[in-house]
This record gives C-alpha cells, sequence and structure tokens, in this order.
C-alpha cells in the first residue's frame, strides 16, 4: 500500500521479527514522506516583486518548503510547510509576509 505523498510502499504485512526492540525508532523521519501542510495556522505568501532571489530563506526551512531549481527559488511547497515563519524572519527584503490559513 502507498500512502498519499510518499514515495515508497509501505508494507502492511510486517511480522515482529522486522520490529526494532521496544518499538525503538532507528532512523530519521521526514517530512517528505507525508503531507503535513494543513497542520499550519499561517502561511507565507511570497511577494516576487520585492525577491531578490537571495536564498537566504531555502537553507533555513525545517521542512525543506522552498524549492530552488536552477538557482532561483520556486514558490512554497504548501504540503509541507507547517507556517512556523522562520524565512519570513530571515528575508531581508520583507518579501514574504504571513497571512491567516483559510480552510
Amino acid at each position: 500500500m502507498k500512502h498519499p505523498g510518499a514515495e515508497t510502499e509501505i508494507n502492511e504485512q510486517v511480522t515482529w521479527r522486522e520490529i526494532t526492540v521496544a518499538g525503538r525508532i532507528t532512523g530519521g523521519g521526514t517530512s517528505k514522506l507525508f503531507e503535513t501542510g494543513d497542520w499550519r495556522t499561517e502561511r507565507p505568501v511570497l511577494d516576487w516583486e520585492k525577491c531578490r532571489q537571495c536564498l537566504l530563506c531555502a537553507p533555513v526551512c525545517p521542512d525543506s518548503s522552498i524549492p530552488v531549481a536552477a538557482g532561483k527559488r520556486l514558490d512554497f511547497d504548501y504540503s509541507h510547510c507547517k507556517g512556523c515563519g522562520v524565512c519570513r524572519q530571515v528575508c531581508p527584503f520583507a518579501a514574504i509576509t504571513m497571512v491567516k490559513e483559510q480552510k
């Protein structure tokens, strides 16, 4: 079975031998496998006129929700953005504003 948004198959036939001792997590988690964007209460909005493509926002995003291609940032990946606002805080051009999420 493939979880919505997952890149890999989820094996629902897990046996007790495949479970870690005490259910301990032995690897890092990633939001890339799960769409977590519906958790946010605010979302970042980019003002393309103000953005100077400095790319200071992309590396600070804890969810990798600011894709970059060919040296240019793209629009936000709202499927994974949780609305923390770190990108807004580091933008020296005030090109990112946080707005209330409309559900």
